[in-house]
């Protein structure tokens, strides 16, 4: 079940992807290109490709100001951040590397790319995070922010793919690189960890955080948060132990996950075993996965909650916690629960609802205008306390550190919150399940109009909205969500496996859960048979 470290390295170096076999070509999806050097998807040529696609992008775009770059604790992320390094510094860029040489979070190179590019108009700087995010040990990852600091959007890492592509297809021909221990001599140094905490309290409330006493747990899961936390214990002089401080490529120490893979992903409860077990030993504590821009809030005796539960009761908190402007927006993706909706409503705030995708926030949280920007998927970043932005990417280091704050402040945690607003507004069951589909089924659902969903009811319920645009930026959702009063369902192709995705909610229980599920997917069915028929005629 375990990894062979040496094995997996050995591939990076020794396969050559085929660039004809299209599982082997770069693929930038919504967190850049991931993939395992031992099928080929994750290996030396495709970070050198990928390394001189940027480097060609930077110059087309005028972007000549630093490139912060970051790994993480996957055993890929190392020898691929080395191969970048050749080639971005052979390339003429100003590459700034960690000053400790450790591990760097997606949300500090964000906050690095941001605080740099404060008040500029030229010579901005953008960067490079090494990560697979929580996927198995096994995986690598690759993915670039441009200078707003966020997830690079698809016209962005449309132009990187495809030139990346032609690299490996004309065998590297053309790209630059000079040795690695030339390279690294020419790279700057960054202290992205103090930096980065010494920011933290124009974010949250530390001062609360500390005066309140609260004993407090966190599990890095072997990630790169796991030397930030102790700086962050030591400079705001907190009750703060870190449960695991363990750094192994292998993450033999892991609980597995419900299929018995190995994941490090703070929302599962398989994964999350070890600190749930550790839950009467502090007030709350919390886990980072292994790039930290995912959050896992355990709350005391309720155990680990439910990312929609926690990003809820965030909402409520922050928002009547921050002197930010009225018109100041909440963020949501289509996909998280309605109980958001519910609390924007109590507070008088815009909704800004868009598919999935962190990109989809970058643009409001850089202005101001969205205060909080938050997935179901257990990741958000939100506002500083003056109402300035802090990061673009997911940040799941303030996301536990505001779970603190919560508790310090309002005197419970944050599941006592979310109890209060399910005594107020309901409590609604929510589930995600994936239904089998073919290639051709899913380009068919990524494309749906609304008049091709011909029913009229939901479990019982009239149809009130049927959507295939984001109603807070009108982009597509690629796919559709239905509606009725007290629930929904939304459905996607997943961009990696041959299946879609369900979400569902229900505000009526459990039971009328299950009936949405059951009927979202002979919706979906009826939809894409119509669509085929229409097709074929």
């Amino acid at each position: 079940m375990l990894v062979d470290v040496d094995r997996l390295i050995a591939a990076y170096y020794d396969i050559k992807p085929d660039p004809s076999v299209l599982a082997q070509q770069v693929a930038f999806g919504t967190s850049g290109h991931r993939g395992s050097s031992l099928i080929g998807s994750f290996n030396e040529n495709h970070i050198l490709a990928t390394s001189e696609a940027i480097c060609r992008y930077r110059r087309g775009q005028g972007i000549d100001g630093p490139l912060f770059i970051g790994k993480d604790s996957h055993a890929l992320s190392d020898p691929a951040t080395r191969s970048a390094i050749e080639v971005l510094v052979a390339n003429g860029v100003s590459v700034l590397v960690d000053s400790a040489d450790g591990l760097t979070p997606t949300p500090s190179i964000s906050h690095a790319i941001l605080t740099y590019n404060r008040g500029r108009r030229d010579g901005l700087a953008d960067g490079i995070v090494v990560t697979p995010s929580h996927n198995p040990p096994e995986d690598g990852g690759f993915k670039y922010n441009p200078p707003n600091g966020g997830p690079a959007d698809t016209d962005v890492t449309g132009l990187i793919q495809s030139q990346a592509n032609e690299l490996l297809r004309s065998d590297l021909a053309g790209v630059k690189r000079i040795a690695y221990d030339k390279a690294i001599g020419q790279a700057g140094r960054y202290d992205f960890t103090g930096v980065y905490v010494a920011d933290l309290a124009s974010v949250l409330d530390m001062e609360a955080i500390r005066a309140s006493g609260l004993k407090l747990g966190v599990d890095p899961l072997g990630g790169a948060s796991v030397g930030y936390w102790a700086a962050i214990r030591d400079r705001y002089h907190l009750d703060l132990t870190v449960t695991n401080e363990v750094v192994d490529p292998q993450f033999a120490f892991m609980t597995v996950d419900w299929d018995g893979r190995i994941r490090m992903d703070p929302s599962s409860p398989y994964a999350m075993a070890r600190l749930v077990a550790l839950k009467d030993r502090f007030d709350v504590a919390f886990a980072n996965d292994t790039d930290a821009d995912r959050h896992g809030i355990v709350a005391g005796a309720a155990g680990l909650m439910n990312p929609n539960h926690f990003l809820s009761a965030a909402i409520e908190y922050l928002y009547r916690n921050r002197d930010w402007r009225p018109d100041v927006a909440i963020g949501k993706t289509l996909v998280s629960t309605t109980m958001i909706d519910r609390v924007a409503a109590e507070l008088g705030r815009r909704l800004f609802e868009v598919p999935v995708g962190f990109k989809w926030f970058v643009d409001g949280l850089v202005d101001g205008s969205l205060g909080f920007g938050g997935e179901e998927s257990a990741g958000a970043s939100f506002l500083r306390r003056d109402g300035a932005v802090w990061t673009t990417d997911k940040d799941g280091l303030t996301a536990c550190l505001l779970a603190a704050e919560l508790t310090a402040r309002s005197g419970g945690n944050p599941a006592v919150a979310y109890d209060r607003l399910t005594a107020k507004y309901g409590a609604p069951a929510y589930r995600r399940i994936d239904a089998p589909a073919t290639r051709d089924q899913k380009a068919v659902l990524s494309k749906l109009s609304p008049e091709q969903i011909s029913a009229s009811e939901l479990a019982g319920e009239p149809i009130t909205s049927v959507l295939t645009r984001a109603p807070g930026n009108d982009a597509p959702i690629g796919g559709v969500k239905v509606s009725t009063e007290h629930g929904w369902f939304a459905a996607r192709p997943s961009g990696t496996e041959d299946v879609y995705k369900v979400y569902a909610e229900s505000f009526l229980g459990q039971e009328h859960l299950e009936r949405i599920i059951g009927q979202a997917q002979l919706v979906v069915a009826d939809a894409l048979g119509a669509a085929r028929r229409s097709s074929a005629s």
